[in-house]
């Protein structure tokens, strides 16, 4: 019996790479007796309305894209309460959630894993009325994710978010936040902060595989403190790059729920895209909330 697939695409992904294997893709869900409708996004949010508009005519959502575009399809399925196993196929420049997935950077290979694999329950976040599939964060480089442009994305790839990040570095200060979780309290100065439910930040950082469980109604909590000499700095960046959490300038914890309080004027980007400041913010675990095809 044909199984009714809504596939959206954002083409304009990456190097535009979903364009070039639409039709291999298209060809190997026929042969697997999937009936395929192709939706183009046009710009942003896009992806959200045509999953709450078209999701409930489908067994299964597709999104072929970066993690900015299965957000949005994340956002519409839980917008539209929708319970269906959704595929990703990853086509964007960094691809943090699909590396924490370990899907395949090959789109065929990663369409034939999604196609011979199984709905596999997931955590989503919630920051304030926003969801969020794998990190929200603020302070040094967050501005990177969404403030390079397509172009750009598209000629350079991942590297185009490190150079970006390097403009950045001039202009990057503290805030002032305030997390308060189940058991603890952190306040203090902070350069960068994340609440994620992923292996990779930004494609610039990176948390051990052992401590991160996309299914434990867990977020990961990493802060880093200002740095008030250069071997601090200098600690600092081994400290991460070794993933030792212990070090004194760093906090690191894990927490379902958590109220931040911060500055109004404070940005976050949630996925790669941009969120206004909020004095004050509920974020929570959403524990299994998605089913995903692996």
């Amino acid at each position: 019996m044909e199984k009714r697939v809504l596939l959206i695409m954002n083409p304009s992904a990456g190097q535009k790479r979903g364009k070039r294997h639409l039709a291999d893709i298209l060809c190997l869900l026929r042969e697997h007796d999937y009936l395929p409708t192709v939706l183009m996004t046009r710009c942003r949010g896009d992806a959200t309305e045509l999953v709450k508009k078209y999701g409930d005519t489908a067994d299964m959502v597709v999104c072929i894209g970066g993690d900015g575009t299965f957000n949005e399809v994340v956002c519409g399925m839980l917008e539209a309460k929708l319970d269906l196993p959704l595929g990703y196929i990853p086509a964007g420049s960094t691809n943090d959630f699909a590396s924490s997935l370990k899907l395949p950077k090959n789109m065929l290979k990663a369409a034939e894993k999604m196609i011979n694999g199984t709905p596999t329950p997931i955590d989503i976040g919630r920051f304030g009325d926003r969801y969020f599939s794998y990190v929200a964060s603020f302070g040094a480089f967050t501005r990177t994710s969404y403030a390079t442009p397509q172009n750009v994305k598209n000629a350079l790839g991942h590297l185009a978010y490190l150079l970006e990040g390097i403009k950045d570095l001039p202009s990057i200060r503290p805030w002032h936040v305030r997390f308060e979780t189940e058991g603890e309290v952190m306040e203090d100065d902070y350069v960068f902060g994340a609440i994620c439910n992923s292996t990779s930040v930004g494609g610039i950082l990176t948390l051990a595989p052992e401590v991160v469980d996309m299914n434990d109604g867990k977020f990961e909590l990493l802060l880093i403190k200002t740095p008030t000499t250069a071997a601090e700095l200098n600690d600092i960046v081994v400290a991460l790059s070794t993933q030792k959490y212990d070090y004194p300038a760093i906090n690191f914890c894990t927490a379902s729920k958590m109220w931040v309080i911060a500055p109004e004027e404070m940005d976050w980007a949630l996925d790669g895209e941009w969120e206004q400041g909020h004095k004050s913010c509920k974020v929570e675990n959403l524990h299994s909330a998605i089913r995903l095809m692996l």
